[in-house]
């Protein structure tokens, strides 16, 4: 499978259902309520909401610019800035949707193969704190873009969880729906 094919989709697929998650907050909750849902954490040391939002939009980003060999925009420097400062200024719902329609946009514009150019392209993945990982393209995509993806998305739907967001499998997966067997919807 391309590395296109795989990544484009996963991402599109996955932040819309991350929006649709925020919509049923808003929806099930009081406005200021939602609005406080920004600032929620699993644990003490963990990042709140506002920043697992943030860092799954820049998942996306980067894998888009990596793989394409493009160096970073300044866009996802002020992006990645917001996610660090997540605590101190978690901004606002629509704020976040608004990150997620701009992942959502640079998805949309990715052409059919773009990010396929070379599988074997060596990259050097270096994080804030100085490690540096060796990887080819197809191991940045499996072992570190969709896994830190997923990490941060997951964390993003059990803090809403455990916010009470009533928010349930179905939820996860609306992109399978169109693939449902007719007659196979359990009832109740």
């Amino acid at each position: 499978m391309s590395l296109t094919r795989l990544l484009v989709p996963t991402y599109s697929q996955m932040l819309k259902a991350l929006s649709g998650w925020l919509d049923k907050a808003g929806a099930q909750l009081p406005a200021s309520e939602a609005e406080a849902l920004l600032s929620a954490r699993l644990a003490p040391d963990m990042f709140p909401l506002a920043t697992q939002i943030r860092f799954a939009c820049v998942q996306a980003h980067e894998a888009v610019h990596r793989l394409r060999g493009e160096a970073f925009p300044e866009t996802l420097a002020e992006l990645l800035d917001e996610a660090r400062n997540g605590s101190e200024r978690p901004g606002s719902i629509a704020e976040a949707q608004q990150r997620i329609d701009q992942a959502l946009a640079l998805l949309g514009g990715v052409a059919p193969a773009a990010l396929d150019a070379e599988p074997e392209k060596k990259i050097a993945h270096e994080l804030p704190n100085g490690m540096i990982f060796d990887l080819t393209a197809e191991q940045y995509a499996r072992d570190w873009a969709l896994p830190q993806f997923y990490f941060h998305l997951m964390t993003a739907y059990a803090i809403l969880r455990s916010e009470t967001v009533d928010l349930g499998k179905a939820d996860f997966i609306p992109h399978l729906f169109p693939y449902l067997r007719p007659d196979t919807m359990p009832a109740g």
